[in-house]
């Protein structure tokens, strides 16, 4: 009987669900701005809420706030439409090394306080004498 080789697939990068709670800015390459709100955040990409759906593949500067600012180059993934507006999806094309490292470490702060250690919350024990 053949076997069957499984591919490795990587890791997913980890992702953080903002609920549209961080807004951004895209400039366009024609120099237009557009305005949104990230509702999820990996260091691969995430997904945006616009008024209007961009062209799927269009190339566009994103710049957001996560604790420090992040500015990217972004490639836009195919729109879907939402109760209010699109949701938009991309993927960072050129981030640096330096930028990936700050986000990373702000998505795990996103992280940690979602789900906290589970000792984290809890008083000290005091012996009583």
């Amino acid at each position: 009987m053949a076997k069957v080789a499984r591919k490795r697939t990587p890791a997913r990068a980890p992702r953080v669900r903002l609920g549209g709670a961080i807004l951004c800015l895209l400039r366009l390459e024609n120099g237009r701005q557009v305005r949104g709100s990230l509702h999820a955040l990996s260091t691969t990409g995430g997904l945006l809420q616009v008024d209007d759906p961009l062209n799927e593949g269009i190339k566009v500067e994103l710049v957001f706030h996560v604790g420090v600012t992040i500015r990217g180059k972004a490639r836009m993934l195919f729109p879907m439409w939402a109760t209010h507006g699109c949701l938009q999806p991309f993927k960072f094309d050129g981030l640096g090394k330096e930028e990936v490292r700050s986000l990373e470490a702000n998505l795990q702060v996103f992280l940690q306080s979602a789900f906290p250690s589970p000792g984290a919350q809890e008083a000290p024990i005091v012996a009583k004498s």
